[in-house]
């Protein structure tokens, strides 16, 4: 197995939220429990969890995004500058039977400057690091979260007449949280991109040119953000970011090869490793792979969470072998294509599905690249 991450047997972030925790949460939504005690449920649930990743062989542990509705709004929304509006519209994720999900997502606007006034995540690391025996993950949204689904429209023109000056905010505000979990300990963090993964759906392209973008400027820019929100950790910090084309209730949103942005973001974004998702047709063959440079991981998402059944290793191991034909095995790892819960709604799955999963991902890696 890899001694630093991103490991050969990975995983996401997102864990199914416990029934427990679930009934806490909307206790708290009614105003029935405070703060202080759905905490101390949170803090149960997430000590039985790191146990348990460790226990099925995991080496990157996470708290599951336990304390999250959302895997990127509850992070964006404690940004100074940043307003949340729910029921604007309507997403329509897609289920692989061709039924859809329908549902009304928050919508993130930007009305004052964008500032790190506070740690967005430094207690919850605390805490995940004090009760890890592995290595402690972090998983946060990337920049473009904060910008791809509104665009120009959700950044308020008075506040930021040029775009350059909100990406340079939202730069160094990731800067400053990058640097306070650095200061802390932490040297695995993850960022999630739903936006370049969307960026490979044809008509998810030709929408963003309809309305005055560029899908290829905007794949650089996304990089340069990244970058810029990086360039000041520690030498031992690896950095990963997932790409994912959507993950709702086992339902999904975009569809299409990486070719479109493979060669620009395996090359311009400087971190470490990707998350991609492979857990189906939807994301293409792995031709794409030809473009991964030497000192970069690429963690296979060959596994599906969305989906109960565990995949056979004879399966897993042939689509190793077919990624292992445009980039080095040594360079490649094993994960699921998303988390199990990226809302708190979770996909349509068991919690006895998901570490059935996870143990299989456990064992392949270990056949596969050795112990």
């Amino acid at each position: 197995m890899a001694k630093i991450p991103p490991f050969r047997a990975d995983h996401v972030g997102s864990f199914l939220r416990p029934a427990r925790l679930a009934e806490a949460r909307e206790k708290f939504s009614a105003g029935s429990l405070p703060a202080a005690e759905l905490r101390a449920v949170e803090d149960e649930c997430i000590r039985e969890l790191v146990a348990k990743q460790e226990q099925v062989g995991l080496k990157g542990i996470t708290d599951g995004e336990f304390r999250r509705t959302f895997f990127h709004v509850d992070f964006l929304e404690q940004m100074d500058g940043v307003t949340v509006t729910y029921g604007d519209f309507v997403a329509k994720f897609r289920k692989d039977d061709g039924t859809e999900v329908g549902f009304r997502p928050p919508t993130m606007h930007v009305e004052s400057k964008i500032k790190h006034s506070k740690a967005i995540q430094g207690a919850d690391f605390d805490y995940l690091k004090s009760l890890v025996t592995k290595t402690p993950k972090v998983c946060i949204p990337a920049p473009s979260m904060l910008h791809f689904r509104g665009g120009r429209k959700g950044i308020s023109e008075a506040v930021y007449p040029d775009l350059e000056q909100f990406y340079g905010d939202l730069a160094a505000a990731y800067a400053a949280e990058v640097a306070d979990l650095a200061a802390r300990g932490c040297r695995y963090l993850q960022m999630d991109d739903t936006n370049l993964a969307y960026l490979c759906d044809p008509e998810i392209r030709q929408s963003t040119i309809d309305r005055g973008d560029d899908p290829d400027a905007l794949t650089h820019l996304y990089c340069r953000m990244v970058n810029d929100a990086i360039k000041g950790r520690p030498s031992d910090m690896t950095i990963t970011v997932h790409l994912c084309r959507g993950n709702f209730k086992s339902a999904w949103v975009a569809q299409g090869g990486y070719e479109p942005v493979a060669d620009i973001l395996l090359n311009e974004m400087n971190i470490d490793g990707f998350f991609l998702e492979y857990d189906d047709e939807r994301s293409g063959d792995f031709a794409p792979l030809r473009f991964l440079p030497k000192g970069k991981q690429v963690v296979l998402g060959l596994m599906s969470s969305k989906l109960a059944a565990v995949e056979s290793k004879e399966e897993i191991k042939q689509r190793i072998d077919e990624a292992a034909a445009y980039a080095p095995l040594d360079q490649l790892a094993l994960s699921h294509q998303c988390g199990f819960s990226s809302t708190a709604h979770g996909n349509d799955i068991t919690e006895d599905d998901q570490w059935r999963k996870l143990e299989r991902c456990v064992e392949v890696a270990a056949e596969v690249w050795g112990d």
